[in-house]
């Protein structure tokens, strides 16, 4: 049968709709994935591949295999794609966001990479309330020796991510770690900055050749 010739609440995808995908067969759930397919009955095309493959076949076969049953490569492919997905989800382990409690949990997560960098750069990590990572977003890439930034750039991403903290994180190429005056005044403007949103600054971190430095550490009074 034709899908366009079925009833309208008999068709795969509005039983779907209105049952869940637990309620179609192996063959009502393919037929979705091959809607619309040219020049023939999907159900008819649906058949031939069940006649030759199981699930755990189909998910195997190739592109080229399936568009020899199907005929259109785009179909074959949503198949193939399918299946995939299936198969990373099956692997799929949801990662801990781990939680910063001092500059060292900062050096491990970033600290690698930005060693290696012959240009300044500036990241900043959002936290949660209660200190756990959302991610980590760069927001400038300077010349060798400057950087130039301004508050609105760090606080764009804590605000789209909701952000209940951040970490502003930045490298020196030469690889020292002493803060500049410049990292004392962008330390000092990011701390204004955070107050008006309410979104606390809680570190300002240089990392240099295989060492790193805390700002607040150094300079507490700043962020009392």
């Amino acid at each position: 049968m034709i899908i366009k010739e079925m009833k309208l609440e008999d068709r795969p995808l509005q039983r779907l709709i209105r049952k869940g995908p637990q309620a179609l067969s192996n063959v009502e759930l393919l037929a979705i994935i091959l809607w619309r397919l040219n020049n023939s009955s999907v159900f008819e095309k649906v058949s031939e591949i069940f006649k030759k493959y199981n699930l755990k076949t189909l998910s195997e076969a190739s592109v080229a295999e399936l568009k020899k049953i199907i005929g259109d490569e785009v179909k074959a492919c949503q198949i193939v794609a399918c299946f995939e997905l299936a198969r990373r989800l099956a692997s799929f382990k949801e990662e801990l966001r781990p939680i910063i409690e001092g500059p060292e949990d900062v050096y491990k997560i970033v600290g690698p990479e930005m060693q290696a960098l012959k240009q300044e750069c500036v990241k900043v990590l959002l936290l949660d309330s209660r200190n756990r990572l959302i991610k980590v977003e760069t927001v400038s890439l300077g010349t060798l020796n400057e950087n130039v930034i301004h508050p609105r750039e760090v606080f764009k991403p804590a605000i789209e991510n909701s952000a209940a903290s951040i970490i502003l994180v930045h490298n020196h190429p030469s690889g020292g770690v002493e803060p500049s005056e410049d990292d004392i005044f962008l330390t000092r403007d990011i701390i204004k900055a955070g107050k008006i949103l309410d979104i606390v600054l809680e570190d300002h971190v240089i990392i240099g050749d295989s060492r790193f430095t805390s700002i607040k550490n150094k300079f507490i009074n700043i962020f009392e």
